[in-house]
């Protein structure tokens, strides 16, 4: 199984965007690796270690707890990682 978490707050634009984003990535995606993808989303107004690692930097991507991206998630990078993310599942 492969984890996306999604790092960012209520009312932030930029997350909703990065939402949409991995919501349409992972459409795109084959139905076998897409089944293996669970998504998460995090606040930042309710986890105080959260909010210190990234309040500057949401919305951020983690993939298997590891940065990804943030700011802005660039849909054919997101994709890529995603994919290699499921190789080695598999492996």
């Amino acid at each position: 199984m492969t984890t996306i978490t999604l790092i960012g707050k209520d009312g932030c634009h930029l997350c909703d965007v990065a939402a949409g984003v991995i919501e349409h990535v992972i459409a795109e995606l084959p139905e076998a690796t897409a089944d293996r993808i669970d998504v998460v989303e995090a606040s930042i107004e309710t986890d105080p270690t959260l909010y210190d690692a990234w309040w500057e930097k949401i919305p951020v991507i983690l993939i298997d707890g590891q940065l990804h991206a943030h700011w802005r998630v660039a849909p054919e990078r997101l994709r890529d990682a995603l994919l290699d993310a499921a190789k080695k599942v598999e492996a």
